[in-house]
């Protein structure tokens, strides 16, 4: 029926009817596929029975690894790549087709170079399989899992030249994802895990710390609220000064905005990070992003004695630390300055002045005023969080007596 020439749409009721007969089809079809699955792959069949008895061991089925369970699977992960235990299975099938090969090249069926060439095929077509379900669910957990497995195998299984070049064409890939979402963890931390891979002595292997740096730069770059780039540049800096056995004073300059490293060595192994202080200066043009306060905070570390040695400069002099947290909560109460309404310049002064008194052994009268100030400012920027901020006060009220 129409009005005006116009179609009337279907009413709530039929539209809500038609997609619950939609939805119960492919209920129904996805259970009928689960059952098809775990039929084939159940290693005891006992219908109508609780219990096994031993002397009915004898009744026990034989596992089916074929191709049909396969594709099988392929069908029902494309449904539901969360059901994990249908992974498992996939798993199972592959690693009895590699045994398989394996006792046909020790019977000499097969010479070692087309076991090897099988052991790829396999590999290689799993992986293609993979690519569109990561696209569609790149949050999920097993296919990222599944997916290192397959690479895993290649290392186990075939010649370490080999293994590698897939290894490095995954780290191609795993570029590509993260400029589709650059902050998504799960892409980062499969990163970090592959790069650990191409590092390894089973692939022939070495350090990767350096361009992995450059690469984080590069995404930041792109998106300074990056939390995952970040994180893994404060983890490759601390490799890199190791790895290149810096110097006390190599290490300084890191930290030094702009001061020429002592010898075009020094230029070569510190360009990237001697100016760790003045990136995230200009990347606190936007001080509301929390991930650029947490990078600052990790570099304010630095100046604290308790954690120094863990650090990227770890034997400053208390002179030199005192100089740069001066430097640096003069910095913050600028940025303040245009951002009053922002928890985050607040939060990160009253670290700087407490870890100012610490460096000293003592906090001044007029600093533990700011201090109280900059408490009360935040109970009301950050209600949700008003009782962190007066847990805060009280502790600070009991180490520094004297003054609060």
């Amino acid at each position: 029926m129409s009005s005006h020439g116009i179609p009337r749409a279907a009413t709530r009721g039929e539209r809500t009817a038609e997609a619950r007969q939609k939805e119960l089809k492919e209920i129904a079809q996805y259970q009928q596929l689960v059952e098809e699955v775990n039929d084939k792959v159940i290693d005891v069949r006992y219908p109508g029975r609780g219990n096994i008895a031993d002397d009915d061991l004898g009744q026990v089925a034989a596992k089916e690894y074929t191709a049909e369970l396969l594709q099988k699977t392929a069908e029902l992960l494309k449904k539901n790549p969360e059901y994990y235990t249908v992974w498992n299975h996939r798993r199972r099938i592959y690693v009895n087709e590699f045994e398989d090969l394996a006792r046909q090249a020790s019977s000499e069926e097969i010479d070692e170079d087309t076991r090897v060439s099988q052991v790829l095929d396999i590999i290689q077509l799993d992986l293609q399989f993979l690519f569109p379900l990561l696209l569609k669910f790149p949050k999920c957990y097993w296919i990222w899992n599944h997916r290192l497995w397959l690479l895993e195998q290649t290392t186990i299984l075939v010649p370490a030249i080999k293994a590698r070049k897939l290894w490095e064409e995954e780290l191609g890939l795993v570029g590509k994802m993260l400029n589709r979402d650059s902050r998504n963890f799960h892409g980062w931390g499969y990163r970090r895990t592959v790069v650990q891979n191409l590092e390894s002595p089973a692939l022939q292997g070495q350090s990767m710390a350096r361009p992995e740096f450059d690469y984080t730069k590069k995404m930041i770059g792109t998106n300074l609220s990056n939390f995952s780039a970040w994180h893994n540049r404060t983890k490759l800096i601390l490799r890199i000064l190791d790895e290149e056995s810096a110097s006390d004073q190599e290490r300084q300059n890191m930290l030094d905005e702009g001061r020429p490293p002592r010898s075009s060595n020094v230029t070569h192994a510190y360009f990237a990070v001697r100016l760790e202080l003045e990136l995230i200066h200009k990347a606190l043009f936007d001080p509301y992003d929390q991930s650029l306060w947490f990078y600052h905070q990790n570099l304010m570390c630095t100046f604290d004695p308790d954690q120094a040695a863990k650090s990227m400069a770890p034997n400053l002099s208390k002179e030199q630390r005192l100089e740069y947290i001066a430097a640096e909560r003069e910095y913050i109460e600028e940025v303040l300055e245009d951002a009053q309404d922002c928890k985050w310049p607040y939060q990160a002064l009253i670290e700087c002045t407490l870890l100012e008194g610490k460096v000293k052994s003592c906090l001044k009268e007029e600093d533990g005023v700011k201090v109280k100030e900059w408490l009360q400012t935040l109970k009301t920027l950050d209600p949700l969080r008003k009782g962190r901020w007066n847990d805060m006060e009280q502790q600070l009220a009991s180490n520094w007596r004297d003054i609060w």
